[in-house]
This record gives C-alpha cells, structure tokens and sequence, in this order.
C-alpha cells in the first residue's frame, strides 16, 4: 500500500511506463535522427557527436535557462549557428521517423491500467521523464504504451525544464512547478542513479525491476522494488 501522505505519483517513462533495452533504442533512435539530417549535409559520426555533447550539456543543466536552450546552443557550436535552422526539422522527426525507434522498445498493456488506476483513486500523476527531449518526441514515446501527454497532470520536457535527471534539484523544480511536498510525491523509476535522487529531496522512490538500470552496482536493497505488475499491487490498483 501507498503511504497515506501520497497524493502524486511521478513516473518514469523510458524502462519504467515504456520497456525498452535502452542501447539498443539509443542506436535506433541515432540512426533515424542520422538518415533524416543527411540531405542537409550533416555527416552521421559528427551529428550524432554533437547531439551527444548537447545531451551532456542539458544534464548538466544548473537551472540558469531552460534545456532547449542549452541543448541548440551547445549544437550549433559545435556544427555552426545555420544548424538551428533544423529545428522545425527535428520537431517534425521526432512526430513522424521516431515511430520507427518503437521496435527497440517492449509493450506494456499494463501502463494504461496504472495511470487510471490511480487517477481513479484520487491521485495526481505526473510524468517526470528526463527532459533532453521536446515534448513532441515525449508523446511520440507515450503513444507507443497507449497513453498521451493529456493522461498526466504534469509532464517534463526539454523546453520546461531547467534542470536534469541525476541531479536532485530535477525534482526540486518538479515539486515547485506542482505545487506539492516531497512527502506527498512517489517517484517510480527504473534507474538506480537517476530515479533514486529523488531520494535526497525526500520523495520516496519505488523501482521497477523489468528494464532495471544500475550500472554502478549500488546497494538498492532498502529501496521497495518489483516487476511493474508488482507495482501495481503495491498501489492497490486491480
């Protein structure tokens, strides 16, 4: 059972709402990306590079301005300032050649369940899916598990958020941006690194063990954990 305090449920959506092994969808997804800026004349060794230290520069994030921001800044210096004028370009990829990354990813006919489950219970749910990608590109992955961005009260992305996934202040800027105490929030994860800093600013933290990531090998025997059918019953949604 969910402690009485709960009233929000934030979930994870890569590995967590949707299955996935995540390298094999990263390649996909870089391989899509490629194919579709190579009539612009980008090489795909150097534009995946780049996408690569845009990445790292959102995750990096200190919350001084906003991660689209930081993600097409650090782009185009790395391939020149003409490089932002793919934007609308990469919009539109990410709502029509994403799809094809779909086959790197898993079905999970229980994720509708559990967001009804729990909306129907009286819980706010929340998607807090690390922000390095527009919203587009977020409900691009969430229609592959039936759901829409419209399902959550709240959905993180790179253009409304300033911060990242490991760093705690992610959650900090969650639990601003909704109003709520960290005592009132569960976050639900499969990360042992980037889900479980929610930990360090008092949001409890369940981890869904079907794609578990932790690469560092950390003890996370004190965190409750299960398959993500188990975490149903630990919500006691039917």
């Amino acid at each position: 059972m969910l402690d009485p305090q709960i009233t929000t449920v934030l979930f994870d959506l890569d590995g967590t709402l949707l299955p996935m092994e995540l390298e094999q969808f990263t390649n996909t997804y870089f391989g899509l990306l490629a194919k579709k800026a190579a009539p612009f004349g980008y090489e795909p060794k150097t534009l995946v590079a780049a996408v690569w230290k845009g990445t790292k520069a959102m995750v990096k994030n200190d919350g001084t301005e906003t991660n689209d921001k930081r993600f097409w800044d650090t782009f185009a210096g790395e391939l020149g300032e003409e490089v932002l004028q793919l934007r609308p370009v990469f919009d539109g990829f990410y709502s029509s050649e994403f799809h094809g990354a779909r086959a790197a990813c898993g079905e999970n006919p229980l994720a509708r369940r559990a967001i009804d489950g729990l909306k129907a219970k009286g819980y706010d749910v929340v998607l807090a899916t690390n922000p390095i990608f527009p919203l587009v590109g977020v409900e691009t992955r969430l229609s592959w598990v039936g759901l829409a961005a419209e399902d959550f009260s709240h959905v993180t992305a790179y253009e409304n958020y300033t911060t990242c996934k490991p760093n705690p202040e992610y959650y900090g800027e969650i639990l601003r941006n909704i109003g709520k105490r960290p005592q009132e929030c569960l976050m639900v994860g499969n990360d042992a690194a980037e889900d479980t800093a929610a930990l360090e600013k008092g949001v409890g933290v369940y981890l869904v063990t079907d794609c578990l990531l932790n690469p560092k090998g950390r003890n996370i025997s004190a965190v409750p954990q299960g398959s993500f059918a188990d975490f149903l019953s630990f919500a006691g949604v039917q």
